[in-house]
């Protein structure tokens, strides 16, 4: 998935599919996550969010049913 570069000192890009309402949050440790049946007003929400971080604490991180990616080696 092609995430976009975000300016937030936790999140590094994120990146949405439509049809499938994946959003994936990349964050600055590296570490990428995968959230399922995030609806599209939310993913634009948090790249309009003045802190995406705080937006993805309070409307993300505890409301979908997630997954981490594992590491490519």
């Amino acid at each position: 998935m092609l995430r976009k570069q975000i300016q937030s000192s936790t999140i590094a890009s994120v990146g949405y599919e439509t049809i499938k309402s994946l959003l994936e949050v990349e964050f600055t440790s590296g570490e990428v996550y995968q959230y399922f049946n995030v609806p599209l007003e939310t993913y634009s929400g948090l790249i309009k969010a003045k802190s995406h971080g705080d937006f993805f604490n309070e409307f993300i991180k505890e409301q979908y049913e997630f997954r981490k990616l594992e590491e490519e080696v």
